[in-house]
């Protein structure tokens, strides 16, 4: 990604949204595991130099560290871990080697790693349920997702539940101001059609009257006439309704109104005996 293209997306990524990604970091790193082997895994995810800048993961750092100080238990191992102990080991590499954007309302969770270690994340990752790509960015292993769903389930997975909710809450609160706008989009572009077709009504309709021609079109056709100069702004269903005929009936008679004006408005053809 070019500079000045990231700089963009960081841009795009509001106050509020910062604000919230640092509670829910702070929420993970607030978490105390009461089981022994946990703290071990956790200590583990979060390697020896964690990366994260927040307070609250340097805290988390040295209270885990002091914790399992002294301890003989066994070193932490994956591939016989039970469940729970996995999901402090990511919580603990998320909070030392992962980010969290929510620019747009579109989810992006990445994790930055050495080289050898990004076929091993991404396999652990797979294995709990979160789905990754990785590619090698610049000399470093990056894992990302993009899948907000699979995203939320993973952070509330490794303990993430107040920060989560808001940030869910937040991406329906959008959703739905996203459908609103665009219903709102439709229906004002669904008027701005009716009153310009009302306007090219009425022209017609004036037209074909100021030259008598109204006046020899059917008598549906005439009644559509006056109740569309009575109400403009009345819709094809509310003109039939009002006269008791069909709407197709209705938009007949005023297609037929707009081609005859038309048609008329166009110049005749010079005739022989004028070009004699």
């Amino acid at each position: 990604m070019r500079g000045g293209e990231r700089r963009g997306r960081e841009r795009r990524v509001t106050r509020s949204e910062r604000d919230l990604v640092t509670a829910l970091r702070d929420e993970l790193a607030a978490i105390d595991p009461s089981r022994a082997c946990d703290r071990v895994a956790e200590i583990d995810g979060l390697g020896p130099a964690p990366t994260g800048r927040e307070a609250s993961v340097a805290r988390l750092a040295h209270r885990l560290g002091r914790s399992v100080t002294g301890s003989a238990g066994a070193p932490f191992a994956w591939a016989s871990a039970a469940e729970h102990c996995h999901a402090a080991w990511l919580r603990g590499r998320f909070l030392a080697r992962g980010s969290l954007s929510l620019a747009g309302g579109r989810t992006h969770l990445e994790f930055v790693v050495e080289p050898s270690a990004v076929h091993e994340l991404a396999a652990r990752l797979t294995e709990f349920g979160l789905p990754v790509s990785w590619r090698l960015r610049r000399g470093r292993g990056v894992v990302t997702s993009k899948n907000g769903e699979a995203v939320g389930t993973f952070l509330r997975r490794i303990g993430a539940s107040g920060a989560l909710l808001e940030v869910e809450a937040r991406q329906v609160s959008r959703a739905l101001r996203g459908e609103l706008n665009r219903v709102l989009n439709a229906e004002s572009a669904n008027l701005q059609r009716a009153v310009s077709a009302a306007g090219r009504q009425l022209d017609a309709i004036a037209t074909l009257e100021e030259d008598g021609r109204l006046q020899k079109q059917s008598y549906v056709v005439r009644l559509v006439a006056d109740a569309r100069r009575e109400t403009p702004e009345a819709s094809l269903a509310e003109l039939a309704e009002r006269l008791e005929i069909h709407r197709s009936a209705v938009q007949r008679a005023l297609e037929r109104l707009e081609r005859l004006a038309t048609i008329d408005a166009e110049p005749m053809a010079p005739t022989a005996a004028a070009l004699a």
